[in-house]
């Protein structure tokens, strides 16, 4: 078996009873994955439950507008890379996850519970769910809303959102204190505070070094850009 495939049979024995579970078996059965493979795979670990996650609201963000493109697809292989040789698996998934937005807050709240104790992981699906959603140049009030209510489900306060949201516009789109999750008329000893903090927090090796796929470096580093504008503009005007 491939690595894909070895990981839809883990969730398909693992949670079996649940909507990751359900999606993995209905793939398994349709790749000809036999029984005795998924029960050899009865022991995922959470890295794979976190891959078909991943896969499933990326297609349910594709779909969020209604129509889902080549460029979407696009942007969630570069966020989410895999082997050739899985391709056909992940494609699966992918389109079966995408035949409608309905039971995307199953896929969140599954995601949310095992990674209870990692809530930046969790910004980082997001980012993630945000990169696919700007593959078309611009992000629909329908993209909005799902983005929203997967947050919610995530756990983030509607500042955090805003926060997250704001990081993903052109700069002069965006409110600096927000971007650094502040609110307005903070001095330059909180800006200053929350810049390292954020920086430390997306640095690509931090990403890396907490379990997130290497891919996440290219949304990382649209993301530390936008960091970086919302401190220049603060750095000279917020009060002292």
């Amino acid at each position: 078996m491939s690595l894909m495939t070895r990981i839809i049979a883990g969730v398909a024995a693992a949670a079996k009873d649940g909507p990751l579970g359900q999606l993995a078996m209905a793939v398994a059965e349709a790749l000809g994955v036999d029984e005795a493979e998924i029960a050899r795979a009865a022991d995922p670990t959470r890295g794979d439950a976190f891959a078909i996650g991943v896969i499933a609201l990326s297609a349910k963000m594709a779909k969020a507008d209604g129509l889902v493109t080549r460029d979407e697809f696009a942007a969630f292989r570069k966020v989410f890379s895999f082997a050739d040789d899985d391709l056909r698996s992940v494609s699966m998934v992918f389109r079966m996850a995408q035949e409608d937005v309905a039971g995307f807050e199953h896929y969140a709240a599954d995601l949310a519970r095992r990674l209870r104790a990692h809530p930046a992981v969790l910004e980082d699906v997001l980012d993630g769910l945000f990169f696919i959603g700007k593959a078309d140049g611009k992000i629909t009030e329908d993209e909005l809303w799902f983005l929203k209510a997967v947050a919610n489900k995530f756990g983030f306060s509607d500042l955090e959102f805003d926060r997250i949201k704001l990081s993903h516009l052109p700069p002069d789109e965006a409110n600096p204190y927000t971007v650094l999750g502040l609110d307005p008329g903070a001095d330059f000893a909180a800006v200053r505070a929350a810049y390292k903090r954020l920086v430390l927090d997306n640095h690509p090796d931090r990403l890396i070094a907490r379990g997130v796929p290497e891919q996440f470096v290219t949304m990382a580093t649209e993301k530390l850009a936008a960091i970086n504008a919302a401190y220049d503009i603060l750095e000279h005007t917020a009060p002292r």
